[in-house]
């Protein structure tokens, strides 16, 4: 029995691995998610627009003067109309300041050749409030009105710990948020992939009349195994295979990001460089793994017991949501979970194994009791040995039919055969 099994895992998985399809997509998928990790990164570093200049026509005589410059923009002010201005190509943008504008600060107007982006507005608005709020405070005659302000402000920071068995644990939620999205999303991707996968294989071979043949020397449900074991073994190796390049770029790539984030948001900056911990990236890692099969599992074999219910694709539409609304339905409270991973449905659905794998991996990088993880995995592992039990009932009967779509009376009747 077990060198059977072998012998189909070995078929399997040597007829998928050498086709261009994966080649291409072990190649081409963590390229992406490399893009993914480095964006936020890249876009601090090259957001940063061109330096324009900028005439600046002050009726108030107020603020041109105090209009401190940048790399981003150069202040010019000048005697000239706001029309003679606006003519004079010499100048990227043009603008113009109210006589009036401490007392109506809206009678401002800025005008650009091109169109103006939102940083170069944020930083001139940023620059004209000060101007004008410094500018009204002046008027109130208080001794160092203007420092006492300035200390009365506060730039708040919070660091955030998990308390734990172990202690006291740094947290940073956009690295947990970020971490625990891309994460769900890739066991989203490889097992609604590899299900349909088992049951796409299996409908062909229906078709060819291949399982006739095979099932002469193998048992069915020896069969099933092999395959569902064997397309597994795929997913696997291109889990590592994207594990590794995904850690070598943790590794060297983004330390490289992170120092050309000098001066930049602080808690962005942090939560890219804790994706360089190697301890944390392999503990992460292993579960993802240990998750994604085990959903692979418990899902290939519902995918299985439908591909051999039904003799080709366009049948399959009826008896897929079976297997798809569930993995879509993780999906979504996934995307809840994220704003409170320890909340009643987050420990719940991240229990039931039809929701347990995204959701748990949502939960991972928030902080999970080990209790908790290590229970979602037994509780995933005696359900998936149920489901590719009560499939291979159903497989042994479903391969043999043919003409027929069968209803879920029929399923229910084929499994309860001895």
């Amino acid at each position: 029995m077990a060198n059977n099994i072998v012998l189909i895992i070995r078929r399997e998985y040597l007829e998928r691995v050498r086709r261009k399809s994966f080649i291409i997509s072990t190649i081409l998928m963590p390229v992406l998610l490399i893009a993914m990790m480095a964006m936020p990164a890249l876009m601090v570093i090259w957001s940063s627009p061109e330096s324009k200049t900028i005439a600046v026509v002050d009726a108030s005589g107020v603020v041109a003067p105090q209009l401190a410059g940048n790399t981003v923009m150069n202040f010019i002010p000048t005697p000239e109309s706001a029309d003679s201005a606006k003519a004079n190509e010499a100048y990227n943008a043009v603008l113009v300041i109210g006589k009036d504008v401490v007392e109506k600060p809206d009678n401002i107007q800025f005008y650009t050749r091109e169109a103006a982006g939102m940083q170069t507005e944020q930083l001139l608005t940023a620059q004209i409030t000060d101007i004008i709020e410094n500018q009204r405070l002046s008027k109130y005659n208080i001794d160092n009105l203007q420092q006492i302000m300035q200390d009365v402000k506060a730039n708040v920071s919070i660091q955030s710990f998990r308390l734990d068995e172990e202690g006291e644990t740094e947290t940073s939620s956009t690295a947990s948020y970020i971490i625990g999205m891309v994460t769900m999303m890739i066991l989203y991707m490889f097992i609604l992939l590899y299900g349909q996968m088992v049951m796409n294989g299996i409908i062909e071979e229906k078709n060819n009349r291949v399982l006739e043949i095979v099932v002469s020397s193998v048992k069915p449900a020896q069969l099933l195994v092999g395959k569902i074991l064997g397309i597994g073994s795929v997913a696997l190796t291109q889990m590592l295979l994207w594990g590794v390049l995904i850690f070598s770029f943790a590794q060297w790539g983004l330390p490289l990001l992170t120092s050309g984030m000098a001066g930049s948001d602080t808690e962005l900056t942090t939560a890219i460089g804790n994706l360089g911990d190697t301890g944390y990236i392999m503990g992460l890692f292993a579960t993802m793994t240990l998750l994604m099969m085990g959903g692979y599992l418990f899902y290939s074999a519902i995918y299985a017991a439908i591909g051999s219910a039904i003799d080709n694709i366009q049948d399959a539409s009826q008896l897929q949501m079976f297997a798809v609304i569930p993995i879509i339905a993780g999906l979504i409270i996934s995307l809840s979970v994220v704003n409170d991973p320890d909340s009643s449905m987050a420990v719940w659905t991240s229990m039931i194994p039809f929701t347990s794998p995204m959701v748990m991996m949502t939960r991972v990088p928030f902080g999970v009791p080990g209790w908790q993880l290590a229970l979602s995995v037994v509780i995933l592992a005696a359900s998936l040995v149920f489901m590719i039990w009560l499939s291979a009932k159903i497989y042994r009967v479903g391969i043999f039919m043919y003409g027929k779509k069968p209803t879920i009376k029929d399923l229910i009747r084929w499994a309860r055969y001895k």
